[in-house]
């Protein structure tokens, strides 16, 4: 799912536990602010992208793939694409954008995946992971749907931006959860994230069977210079997000399928 904004204007540690992370109820509003904004369109999207490289033919999966925005870019550039997310309304608006060419599915990242072991080329994670508490169980799981030599390209908050936001600031090293409202288009809605130290990311990929290749903190598309003169500067002179590819050894046969 990708996010809407890199830093939330306000904490507010009163959201409501039964309703935070809601995408059904303001999945149009969220996505129609996603489509064409600064972060989102000029920045994540293209670092995710670059970290894809050359896609066609390739098999991939777009976990927590929202309306569909980075699945719809990559079944452009030859990509066989699948998509799951946790919201039935995103995934309506996905099948709008893509029509019938894209498998679409309604999976928590929290449960097993409805696929075989080594389903997929690679597996895309646009700003999802922060949406967890614990790692292991869903790393895990997408290792075992990426075949030997595939990637796992992701984009998760910066652990220093929700550690900096915060006040008083939090222990940098635990794992610690951060409660807000995004507010657009008139409309609020209460999330949560989780952030954790570096250390913790790295190893939870390694533990999870992942070879690190690339961490990546991208710059923002220089078009976006004109398009938001206001904002550009800022967004590429701070820390917003941070990119992997994490890669599936080979078999020790040394195949790739």
């Amino acid at each position: 799912m990708e996010r809407l904004t890199d830093v939330p204007e306000s904490l507010a540690q009163s959201a409501n536990p039964a309703r935070v992370n809601d995408y059904d109820s303001f999945a149009e509003a969220y996505s129609a602010e996603n489509e064409n904004n600064l972060v989102n369109a000029y920045y994540e999207r293209p670092g995710m992208l670059a970290l894809a490289g050359d896609v066609a033919g390739r098999r991939i999966l777009d976990a927590g793939c929202g309306s569909g925005a980075l699945s719809a870019a990559l079944h452009d550039r030859g990509a066989v694409i699948t998509g799951i997310d946790a919201s039935a309304r995103m995934l309506t608006l996905a099948r709008r954008r893509l029509g019938d060419d894209v498998a679409l599915h309604v999976v928590d990242l929290s449960d097993r995946l409805p696929f075989d072991d080594g389903a997929f080329d690679d597996v895309v994670a646009s700003l999802v992971l922060h949406y967890l508490e614990d790692w292991g169980p869903t790393l895990a799981e997408l290792r075992r749907v990426i075949r030997p030599g595939g990637r796992l390209i992701a984009s998760t908050d910066h652990p220093i931006v929700a550690y900096t936001i915060q006040d008083p600031r939090p222990d940098y090293f635990a794992t610690t959860s951060y409660t807000f409202d995004w507010t657009f288009n008139g409309q609020s809605a209460p999330m949560r994230f989780w952030r954790r130290p570096l250390h913790a990311m790295t190893d939870a990929f390694t533990a999870a069977g992942f070879r690190l290749s690339v961490i990546s903190e991208p710059q923002p598309d220089p078009a976006a210079r004109e398009l938001f003169p206001d904002d550009f500067h800022a967004l590429s002179t701070k820390t917003c997000f941070l990119f992997f590819v994490l890669e599936v050894p080979p078999s020790a046969a040394g195949s790739d399928s």
